[in-house]
């Protein structure tokens, strides 16, 4: 069957042109879901978020045959984000960010890379693989958000938390987070590490710098048990993930004054915790630290996501075999990185798995993907959802 070679890159350049700064979705979810109801999706707009911040999500969902018991039907679902992060100084790019350019081989544009191309590629993967297969076996599906490069407050942990409420049962989903490296298809990753943060406020007693034993410096009272806990082994890791990171990224304390001893240190920290750890067991052990230690303090946790894995199984292997079929690679599992909306999802779906573009730009000024990433790429997710449908069908 022949393919349009350059209906992906259309789309994307489509989608570059909307100026999609988070949490603004500026019609890429329209444009999408238009092409998706010709297709017989069902489109449904998810909206959330206060007034001065609303967020725009996008759940879409075509049946599998009606030859098939559609409720026995495993779904697939690709889900992504259509927001961007800000430009950045203007004067700084080569080309206009939201006038998709071309230059040295290379599609030059804010979101090129993270992620309108991964989300172009899912819409013209699953026209081909419609085309050619128009009763498929497999329930198909996007979860789409203007809120991953924000707060994610009103992103995808919205949606799925109504698809939870509903009953709606996902079995596999593809992420469209650019995870190559060199070129497309050489990384995926198979799970991420959780992510907790905590603001720890030790108390002291302020006073004058020249009379100490009238005052309690909160500054020399936490650096041991800083000391101690920069040295804690927290897990070993394990074959997928590595050791748990404890890392402090803020302090502070002091008046400004020269002469004054504070009256309390404020000190930001984060884990990143593999699945060896759990949020209750980290924080149990760092409260035994400060509390060896005596500290008066007072220790507020915010959990931003947690870890989550997929282990090799249909989804991994229908993925790989697809990476090796088109790009003759074999792909590298990895969890490194920081988080993603693939947090929410594996929460209601048991195998996620993220695959997109080269991420060497992401975020940066002249921001790009290369043209000969786009094409294999779209094919990657179509040959997905072709060994997906053939396994469903047998």
């Amino acid at each position: 069957m022949q393919y349009d070679t350059h209906a992906t890159l259309q789309l994307t350049e489509q989608l570059l042109s909307l100026a999609s700064v988070t949490p603004q979705d500026a019609g890429c979810q329209a444009l999408i879901a238009q092409r998706l109801q010709v297709l017989g999706f069902v489109c449904e707009p998810i909206e959330s978020g206060p007034a001065d911040f609303r967020v725009t999500n996008l759940w879409a969902k075509r049946q599998a045959s009606a030859a098939q018991d559609s409720a026995a039907a495993k779904t697939l679902v690709f889900a992504g984000h259509t927001d961007v992060v800000p430009t950045g100084p203007l004067a700084q790019w080569d080309s206009a960010p939201f006038s998709p350019s071309h230059r040295e081989g290379k599609l030059f544009g804010r979101g090129a890379s993270d992620m309108k191309t991964s989300l172009a590629a899912f819409v013209v993967a699953i026209e081909e693989f419609l085309a050619h297969t128009p009763e498929p076996a497999l329930n198909i599906a996007l979860l789409l958000t203007s809120d991953e490069e924000g707060p994610a407050l009103d992103g995808t942990v919205v949606v799925c938390n109504t698809l939870k409420a509903r009953g709606e049962v996902l079995d596999y989903c593809i992420v469209g987070e650019p995870t190559s490296v060199e070129r497309t298809g050489d990384m995926i990753k198979n799970g991420r590490r959780g992510t907790m943060s905590g603001k720890l406020t030790v108390k002291g007693v302020q006073g004058h710098i020249a009379y100490p034993h009238m005052a309690d410096n909160p500054i020399h009272r936490a650096a041991p048990a800083l000391a101690e806990l920069v040295g804690v082994r927290w897990d070993e890791g394990n074959a997928y993930f590595p050791p748990t990171s404890w890392q402090v990224s803020n302090m502070h304390g002091g008046t400004g004054a020269s002469n004054v001893i504070p009256g309390e240190v404020v000190i930001d920290f984060n884990f990143r915790f593999s699945t060896e750890s759990t949020p209750d067991s980290l924080q149990s052990r760092l409260a035994a630290v400060l509390d060896k230690h005596g500290l008066r303090y007072d220790l507020v946790w915010t959990i931003g996501g947690l870890p989550f894995l997929t282990q090799p199984g249909t989804l991994v292997d229908a993925v790989r075999d697809a990476i090796r079929d088109e790009t003759g690679l074999e792909t590298q599992l990895s969890t490194t990185g920081g988080t993603s909306d693939g947090r929410f999802l594996a929460q209601i779906c048991p195998q996620v798995i993220e695959l997109g573009p080269p991420n060497a730009t992401i975020h940066k000024i002249n921001e790009y993907v290369a043209l000969a990433d786009i094409e294999p790429l779209k094919n990657i997710y179509r040959r997905v959802l072709e060994r997906l449908h053939t396994q469903a069908a047998a």
